[in-house]
């Protein structure tokens, strides 16, 4: 379990009503498996963005960040965007 404390998690999946949790912790990412019950009935699908407080070695407190969420999947888009835009074309070339 995570050392006791306040961390940021997304949601990396939902299988079988087990959330699996990607932790951001001082040394990296961590996975953390609870039960999707647990989380906030509009945090229940993948690459919401929450905040969980952990203490005694229970998790203890989920908070959904829907702007963060929305801030991340905006900001994945644009990456997207970028990527998928074709380079200038030289017209030496024709």
């Amino acid at each position: 379990m995570l050392p006791d404390g306040t961390y940021t998690a997304v949601v990396d999946r939902i299988e079988d009503g087990i959330a699996t949790l990607e932790v951001d912790t001082e040394d990296g990412l961590s996975a953390l498996d609870i039960a999707a019950t647990e989380l906030p009935t509009e945090a229940r699908t993948a690459d919401v963005v929450l905040e969980i407080t952990v203490a005694d070695a229970a998790l203890v407190d989920v908070i959904h960040e829907p702007d963060e969420t929305d801030n991340r999947a905006s900001e994945t888009q644009r990456r997207f965007d970028r990527l998928s835009e074709r380079p200038p074309q030289d017209s030496d070339d024709t």
